[in-house]
Order: structure tokens, then sequence, then C-alpha cells
């Protein structure tokens, strides 16, 4: 009789071992603390690489920007400063100035131009020497740069030989888009004498 309880209780303990029993997951408040502080920091650190990455392309954006403004001034100041150094003794050179790294529509008008020029400055016997004093960038829209270049200009002629200092105001315009050429140029006012 005693050998019948023993085979209920070893029946039991089989069927408790084969039938799944139902668990639980017990967490401690200090585990739960740990992981969401886990979370938190994961998250942060996403959104900072984030940020820094945007930063990082803002600084080199702003720093693509800089320097093509300061190409299209250097283009522009030496353009102008070209243009403005006249000897009636050599009008081919000056007309070379004026055509050196402008487009093919704007070398093929000072072409066009270069006798009417000839016929002014060689007659007045024209000199000058010119400088720049300040170049700035007015414009710019599509790698078009609309360039203010501020050129002190000293010229001697038939009519003042003791000569003149003025300053003159080249508009010019630099496509970054075509090679950096000079599409335009003109004046954005008469000369201003220097005293």
């Amino acid at each position: 009789m005693s050998h019948e309880p023993e085979n209920s209780t070893a029946a039991t303990t089989a069927e408790q071992q084969t039938s799944p029993s139902p668990r639980s997951i017990s967490f401690t408040v200090t585990a739960v603390v740990r992981a969401a502080v886990a979370a938190v920091l994961v998250v942060a650190l996403v959104v900072v690489s984030w940020l820094l990455v945007m930063a990082r392309s803002d600084i080199a954006d702003r720093d693509a920007a800089a320097a093509a403004e300061r190409r299209a001034e250097q283009v522009a100041t030496d353009y102008a400063v070209g243009s403005a150094t006249v000897d009636f003794s050599d009008i081919n050179a000056w007309v070379a100035r004026l055509k050196a790294n402008t487009s093919p529509e704007l070398a093929a008008k000072f072409e066009a131009t270069a006798p009417e020029l000839e016929r002014i400055l060689v007659p007045l016997q024209w000199k000058s020497t010119a400088g720049p004093i300040a170049t700035t960038v007015e414009s710019e829209s599509g790698g078009v740069y609309k360039v203010l270049v501020f050129v002190d200009v000293n010229s001697t002629n038939s009519q003042d030989p003791a000569g003149a200092r003025t300053t003159v105001t080249y508009a010019v315009t630099v496509d970054a888009n075509n090679g950096w050429h000079v599409t335009d140029v003109g004046s954005t006012g008469s000369a201003l004498p220097v005293k």
C-alpha cells in the first residue's frame, strides 16, 4: 500500500517535468533603469552623431562658397587691373588683356572694337597704370558672380601730360560654370578723381 503513493508521487513528478509550466520573468528596478538609461544614451549618441555630420556638411559648404567667392574676386580683379593698364605704344598687348580669360562672345566684341579704341588712344598717347583697391562679390546666382572691382588708375595723355589719378569701378561678371571666364564687363559709373 505504501507502494502506491510512491508511484503516485513519481507520476506527478513525471507529469510536471513533461508538461510546460507557466514561466514568469521578473526584472529588478535597477535592471529596468539601466536598460532605459542605455536606450536614452544610444538615442542621444545617434542624434549627436547626426548633428555632427550635418554641422561638418554646413561648414564644408560654407568653406566651398567662400573659396568660390575668393576665386571670382581674384578673376575679376586680375581682369579689371589688366584692362585698366594701357600703353598706346602697345595696343595689341592691351587688347590681348581685354580678351584674356573672357568668353568667346566677349572676346569677339573686344576684337571688333579694338580698331576704334586704337584710333582714340594712339593720338592721345594714352598711358595708364592700375592697381586694385577693393573687390566685392555683389551677387551670385547658380555659379555666376557679379563682382565690383575698385581700381586706382594713374593715367597720362597728350592733353594731360602731368597725369591724373582716378578710381574706376568695374562691374565684372564671372561664370564658374564656364571655366571661371569673364562673360561681361562694364563700369558702374564715371571715374572718380583722387586727391
